[in-house]
């Protein structure tokens, strides 16, 4: 009953001109999710196949080898992922022995994460294949483009977060 009367809410002649023409495939927000998932899905042949890592093991890694020891709060501030999601990844990484957690000797109640040797070699391996995916991704756009997408791209996250805090 739900669709009919959905389908007969399209029809009423109070739906906003905007709703009638609105496109999916042309909204900005539903075209930067289809390029987060083609990027993400162009990535994660290169850290699932050699290590079997998932998109959140491999964002934790390189949070972790760029910045060395960090809470899972400081995950993540830094990753951009949620608590769960960075909870999930180490998890997955201390299994693979790919992450050690101690406990902080100044506050017990803080964990410490680093990763292992087996970790830092991994995260050592992957950095030039994520390079060369990212150089291949970013192929055919000049110097200058590239510079004016991330700035482009900057920019936009900033009106978003600006955004979410006035909510």
């Amino acid at each position: 009953m739900k669709l009919i009367s959905l389908t007969m809410a399209r029809s009423t002649p109070e739906m906003p001109a905007e709703a009638e023409q609105f496109e999916l495939a042309a909204f900005f927000p539903y075209k930067v999710r289809l390029l987060d998932r083609s990027v993400s899905a162009s990535l994660t042949p290169v850290y699932e196949s050699l290590f079997g890592l998932s998109v959140s093991e491999w964002r934790t890694m390189a949070v972790l080898g760029s910045h060395g020891t960090l809470s899972a709060k400081e995950i993540v501030a830094l990753s951009g992922m949620d608590k769960v999601n960075v909870s999930r990844a180490i998890q997955g990484l201390r299994e693979a022995g790919l992450l050690r957690r101690d406990i902080d000797g100044e506050d017990r109640r803080r964990a410490l994460l680093r990763l292992t040797e087996r970790g830092t070699d991994a995260f050592r391996t992957l950095v030039p294949l994520v390079l060369k995916r990212e150089a291949e991704l970013l192929a055919g756009l000049s110097v200058q483009e590239r510079t004016t997408l991330l700035t482009l791209m900057e920019r936009v996250r900033r009106n978003a977060e600006g955004l979410s805090r006035s909510a």
